[in-house]
């Protein structure tokens, strides 16, 4: 989505405490075509990475039909260990690319027809209006040009059903949703068209998603440390992922994957491995000797079909899973990837058939700008151009900031209990009419009723999803608002009782 992606030499063996980054990993073509150039992207990254408390990434460069730069940063474990080439991350939302490629193998195949209605292959098919249900397309599901909503999407990355059919039983559930937009009106970022492409491409192929996948994609592409699963992945050494809580990387090793959202956004894949998927999108479909896909079929992923005006910026295009746009006359395509612990990055400069894919094990709802931005840059390094100014690096601080409000609840708590004390002891001190309605029980009850309002979103449906996302804004928010809603009746009861009790003991 275009606010996450809005605005993206280290030294060998170093490693600077605390949230250092020991940079690991190195491996650079020995013709590689600017040293000079990819040395001054590592040390924007690290100093970047640094900067922002990530704990670890991980980083591949290509150019044409190789990989000219891996580099590896920080830390993959808690203990300490450092990401190597193999190491897999979740890749979030850059799987939506390989659910459109997928699905672009089985049109050249002649399993999938682009324009036939989603019911022709998922016949039980259906949202509120049957009307739409019936003229919904593949090609609408591919573009995000369905109707089909956004939030009700992230409601499902907290669903943990781990049943083979969890994808079924949610794209099932959609029968009662009622669309704001027709078929084919507008674009609409959401999750929900890759979960149906996923179920569409099972029924056209006859393979579950995941198999499909490792058979037509990873392997020829020789992905030998890409998965589909977080406990295969775990064997062969995944990072560990880290929520970031008030701006600090939180280790979060236990984190269940929705299954039902795999097609959509739970791919786990290493630096080297998107290396080649890369070369592969780069090079007109072929990875060494494999032809994965025709030259017109890559060219099809890429085309901008539609303005991706999700936050209220046109200036970028949608296509089959990327996002395309012009950066200074530069065509740009690319997509960002966002898990509760994971962050990544990809980028295509066909132009100039280069590529890049940042990897990073950490992540929170508000990091996407502040990743995004540091996405911005790397390619606008990549393609030659000095960085653009930053601007998010202040959301860390700003998440910290919410720290003052539990303390300014405990010092209001302070202040109350000792005023009551002061108007026990001396009766002239005591507030009375409109200073005490005004200044002493009305004023803070809006106060802390404001602040309890904040319980709202996360008591809804969306708890489970910022429980993930925005751990930090989530607890803070439970735990400041429900204290507030009590303590503004407590308060209140607290005044009047002590200056009723005051006003009875008075001769």
């Amino acid at each position: 989505m275009s606010i996450y992606r809005s605005l993206l030499q280290a030294v060998i063996g170093c490693t600077i405490q605390p949230f250092g980054l020991a940079v690991q990993m190195v491996q650079t073509s020995s013709d590689a075509p600017d040293t000079t150039l990819l040395a001054e992207i590592d040390r924007y990254l690290q100093q970047q990475l640094n900067r922002l408390k990530v704990p670890g990434a991980a980083l591949v460069i290509v150019e044409g039909e190789r990989i000219v730069h891996l580099r590896g940063f920080g830390r993959a474990f808690p203990d300490g260990g450092a990401p190597t080439p193999q190491t897999p991350f979740s890749i979030g939302s850059i799987t939506k690319s390989f659910t459109a490629l997928a699905v672009m193998q089985l049109v050249e195949a002649g399993k999938i027809v682009l324009d036939d209605p989603v019911r022709r292959y998922l016949p039980w098919f259906q949202v509120a209006d049957p009307g739409a249900s019936t003229r919904m397309t593949v090609r609408q599901l591919l573009n995000q040009t369905s109707g089909l909503p956004l939030f009700r999407s992230w409601q499902l990355l907290a669903d943990f059903d781990d049943r083979p059919d969890a994808a079924e039983r949610q794209a099932r559930a959609l029968a009662t949703l009622a669309l704001k937009r027709a078929p084919g009106e507008a674009f609409e970022y959401s999750n929900l068209n890759y979960i149906l492409l996923g179920l569409i491409i099972e029924a056209a192929s006859g393979e579950p998603y995941p198999d499909y996948i490792q058979r037509h994609i990873f392997t020829p592409l020789e992905m030998r440390h890409s998965y589909t699963s977080k406990a295969a992945a775990s064997l062969d050494g995944m990072a560990v992922g880290h929520q970031l809580w008030f701006g600090f990387p939180v280790p979060a090793p236990d984190l269940p994957m929705p299954r039902g959202s795999m097609a959509a956004g739970m791919l786990i894949c290493s630096a080297e491995d998107m290396g080649h998927y890369l070369i592969v999108l780069l090079n007109e479909g072929r990875y060494g000797e494999a032809q994965i896909l025709s030259p017109e079929g890559v060219a099809e992923l890429h085309r901008p079909m539609v303005e991706a005006s999700t936050w209220g910026d046109s200036a970028e295009q949608y296509g089959m899973g990327w996002y395309i746009e012009e950066q200074d006359q530069t065509r740009v395509i690319s997509h960002s990837g966002m898990m509760p612990d994971f962050y990544t990055f990809v980028a295509l400069l066909p132009e100039q058939k280069k590529g890049i894919a940042l990897l990073i094990n950490a992540n929170h709802f508000m990091g996407q700008m502040m990743f995004g931005e540091l996405g911005a840059g790397m390619v606008a390094r990549l393609a030659g151009k000095p960085p653009p100014a930053l601007w998010f690096g202040v959301i860390p601080w700003l998440l910290r900031s919410l720290l003052l409000i539990p303390a300014l609840q405990i010092a209001g708590v302070a202040t109350t209990l000792w005023r009551l004390r002061q108007w026990r002891q001396s009766p002239v001190r005591r507030p009375n009419g409109r200073q005490l309605w005004g200044r002493h029980i009305l004023l803070p009850l809006i106060f802390n009723g404001a602040t309890a309002l904040t319980l709202t979103p996360i008591l809804g449906r969306m708890r489970g999803f910022l429980m993930l996302f925005m751990p930090d804004v989530f607890w803070t928010t439970l735990i400041c608002g429900g204290f507030a809603l009590l303590w503004g009746f407590l308060r209140t009861g607290l005044i009047l009782r002590v200056l009723h009790r005051s006003q009875e003991s008075e001769p």
